[in-house]
């Protein structure tokens, strides 16, 4: 297992989320809600995905049912949220953020499962950063507090893909390709339109 300073593990965005994205999503919350929702779902099977596919790796395994099983319970918390407003499920609407940057993934194994961890690091990242913008402009209450506690795990979860990266690869090539996509990523949000979406 390789050891890694902690600090060198981090994820550090290169692109602030404009206050223009903010007040779009305040002023219509509840479109927001309807793909928070599908958001946390689709974060739940992607989880699973990864522990099928990596069945032979004990510590994604183990990491990923967790992390399935923690945005499976954000799903079930959005949906209480959206009931009380009288909103119900959608279909999937296309993410063109996420599938950008899993257009980002290389092929080769070792390539591919590299890039799927930092990626999903980076998702995680951008969507802490957003929902901590939410939770700053929402006024007190249990609504304010709900995004905040959701910040904070998604502050774990970009930590933790990173980490467990650590453990198949080298800090210099973790390095070098996180730097990359980052820059990619700074890139793509910078070119979104503002919506009321995460992404």
């Amino acid at each position: 297992m390789t050891l890694i300073h902690e600090a060198a593990l981090m994820i550090s965005l290169r692109y602030a989320t404009s206050s223009a994205w903010t007040e779009t999503v305040l002023t219509d919350f509840d479109a927001f809600l309807l793909d928070h929702a599908g958001a946390e779902k689709k974060a739940s099977g992607m989880a699973m995905s990864m522990a099928l596919h990596y069945a032979d790796k004990p510590d994604i395994v183990s990491a990923m049912i967790d992390l399935s099983i923690e945005e499976l319970d954000h799903f079930r918390e959005v949906v209480k949220l959206m009931t009380a407003r009288g909103l119900r499920l959608q279909k999937d609407a296309r993410d063109a953020y996420v599938n950008q940057l899993r257009q980002q993934l290389r092929n080769g194994r070792a390539h591919y499962f590299l890039d799927r961890l930092l990626v999903g690091g980076i998702i995680e990242a951008r969507g802490a950063e957003r929902f901590g913008l939410i939770a700053e402009a929402l006024p007190p209450g249990s609504l304010k507090d709900f995004y905040r506690d959701i910040t904070r795990s998604e502050d774990r979860h970009r930590d933790l893909f990173v980490k467990l990266a650590a453990n198949y690869f080298d800090q210099s090539e973790i390095t070098r390709r996180v730097d990359e996509l980052l820059d990619f990523e700074a890139m793509l949000v910078r070119g979104l339109p503002h919506r009321p979406a995460l992404h």
